[in-house]
């Protein structure tokens, strides 16, 4: 009986978007995650600093790290283990340790509206990445991003644009410059039911 009202609660789009956001309440205020939207929704909330600024409808995987002066532009995805970190020690100071050398003065890092950051992907510190791009699983990004273009690798480079004409980019933008709104949630993998020609 407990795993049909699971079930049916993630079927149902309205109720899975409140149910996340009642369990945020509690891992908000736990985690003093203050500056985050009440969208904002995380499967693990231990490696983010508590001065992380989440927009409406982000999503962080599990066991992401994510340093301080972070902010995450309105439906900024980051998939399992990203880590947003770097610039947290001097390096350059002749006959000094690194360990003893300090700390430099933390640059921010930030994503644009409807940044996707594929799984294992390392932002480095003071990085901006474009509104609508996509980062590769596993990259190391370690130079701004423009809008609209999909990196990989190490270090990361562009692979190609996110949209093909000017027009999908003009319709994309016209999309994101609205106010952010509730759409269909993507269904869990595990939930997603298999093509016919594949079940047994």
């Amino acid at each position: 009986m407990i795993n049909a009202l699971k079930n049916k609660i993630r079927r149902n789009n309205k109720l899975r978007f409140y149910g996340r956001v009642a369990v945020m309440i509690y891992r908000r205020k736990r985690y003093k995650l203050r500056y985050c939207h009440p969208t904002f929704y995380t499967n693990d909330c231990k490696g983010i600093s508590s001065d992380l600024v989440a927009h409406e409808f982000t999503f962080c995987s599990k066991a992401c790290i994510i340093g301080p002066q972070v902010e995450l532009g309105a439906y900024t995805m980051l998939g399992p283990r990203v880590l947003i970190v770097g610039d947290d020690h001097v390096f350059d100071k002749a006959g000094t340790p690194a360990y003893f050398a300090g700390r430099p003065e933390r640059r921010p890092t930030k994503t644009g509206r409807d940044v996707w950051i594929g799984a294992g992907t390392i932002v480095m510190a003071g990085v901006t990445i474009g509104r609508g791009s996509i980062i590769a699983a596993g990259a190391v990004v370690t130079k701004d991003v423009p809008p609209y273009e999909i990196h990989g690798g190490v270090p990361a480079k562009k692979i190609k644009d996110r949209f093909e004409t000017e027009e999908e980019r003009r319709i994309h933008d016209e999309a994101l410059d609205k106010e952010p709104e509730l759409g269909e949630l993507c269904m869990p993998i595990k939930q997603q039911s298999m093509p016919k020609e594949h079940a047994s």
